[in-house]
């Protein structure tokens, strides 16, 4: 990890050399488009691997995207249960022990979808009573696309971030912008925001690979043009329509970059699309998440699992997209989050888990052992408490 953050803070030097666009973080001020680079350089100042500090930006104007085969992310249905999938009606009431999950983004989402080995629905096997929808796109962005000069309402024709939240909002004609995604438009109409308990929102890789501004410092129109921008309207869409949902917000992942020839360009942290470096996205949307006060899981930076170049290749199929192995990881971190939450697992589960994937094993349980939980933890492990982990093996005596 001490090489990533390294080569993050060399980013950091060379950006203002490389990138006319962007600019160091500014100081005295709280905005958000001025703290992009915080966690950069608190990092760098830590670093000390001397054979990193030559690193500097590669500005790659045309970057290949991978794309994920043909049927490898489509389903007939985007609504999923840990028990069996179920027909419901946008009025329906909640179950009192039903939680409902709705995971909102790009292919990285999607991925596995037809399989029923994506993000969301492995996050469903480890969350009790769990009921799922994914909602993710492949190639769609968090902001709207330049392309599309019509934000109102009434001719809204974008699929991305902002219009799937309008559409659960009921704001815009589903079967217009999701034409094409009739899984998409069924499952935004039998969610009922009322009852969701958590939205999970990863958005990011395509907003880089498409060079979309990242806030109004680059782009002095409509902020649903802007990375930030897309991201915070529709998060306050989603707290207008959810009140109640705990909303996380996902970081793009750490990825690396070839050329069309596929020779090796660099990783998220050195590779720039001309704008900025997938690296900054990923601060950004963490910026976003501070600003609406509500969860981030950061996927480049901060991690909680061992994803860097090089084990790249045990996580990434394609040097983007997670591969199987990758998805479970990541599920086993997320379900954390709900569980705690809803009482199913001590915090210390949350807060300790950290996956080396060489060593990952897809059917483990984590478990901290009880001895460490908080006095608290203990006692309510000790009365019965925490049901899930209980029925998973947590004991007193370990």
């Amino acid at each position: 990890m001490r090489k990533i953050y390294t080569k993050a803070f060399s980013v950091m030097l060379s950006l203002t050399m490389v990138l006319a666009a962007c600019s160091a973080p500014g100081k005295g001020t709280d905005t958000a488009e001025e703290y992009v680079n915080e966690d950069i350089i608190n990092n760098g100042e830590q670093a000390n691997d001397a054979a990193s500090q030559d690193a500097s930006i590669v500005v790659a104007e045309n970057l290949t995207q991978p794309a994920l085969e043909q049927g490898a992310a489509s389903a007939s249905t985007s609504t999923a249960t840990q028990e069996q999938p179920a027909q419901e009606t946008p009025e329906e009431e909640k179950a009192p022990d039903r939680c409902y999950m709705v995971f909102i983004g790009d292919s990285q989402m999607e991925n596995g979808l037809s399989e029923r080995t994506d993000i969301a629905h492995l996050v469903a096997e480890r969350v009790p009573h769990a009921k799922v929808y994914n909602l993710g796109i492949g190639g769609t962005t968090a902001c709207v696309e330049m392309s599309t000069s019509d934000t109102n309402l009434d001719n809204w024709d974008s699929p991305s971030f902002n219009g799937i939240c309008y559409g659960l909002a009921g704001k815009i004609d589903v079967d217009g912008v999701f034409a094409n995604r009739e899984d998409v438009r069924h499952a935004i109409k039998e969610i009922n925001p009322a009852t969701v308990d958590y939205y999970f929102i990863e958005y990011g890789a395509n907003d880089f690979f498409q060079k979309m501004p990242l806030d109004n410092t680059q782009h002095d129109g409509n902020d649903l043009h802007t990375y930030y921008g897309g991201l915070e309207r529709g998060i306050a869409t989603l707290k207008e329509i959810s009140p109640q949902a705990k909303i996380i917000v996902m970081t793009p992942f750490y990825g690396i970059y070839t050329d069309g020839n596929g020779k090796y360009l660099g990783d998220s942290y050195i590779v720039s699309n001309g704008v900025d470096t997938l690296a900054n996205y990923a601060r950004k949307a963490l910026n976003v998440a501070d600003d609406m006060k509500v969860i981030d899981f950061d996927c480049m930076n901060d991690k909680r699992f061992d994803l860097y170049l090089d084990t790249a290749d045990e996580y990434l199929m394609d040097g983007t997209h997670l591969t199987l192995k990758g998805r479970q990881a990541v599920a086993r971190l997320l379900a954390h989050i709900p569980n705690f939450y809803e009482g199913n697992e001590p915090y210390e589960y949350l807060e300790s888990d950290y996956i080396k994937i060489a060593d990952f094993d897809p059917e483990e349980y984590f478990m901290v052992p009880s001895s460490e939980l908080k006095e608290e933890n203990f006692k309510k492990l000790r009365d019965g408490g925490f049901e899930w982990a209980r029925e998973h093996g947590a004991a007193l005596d370990d």
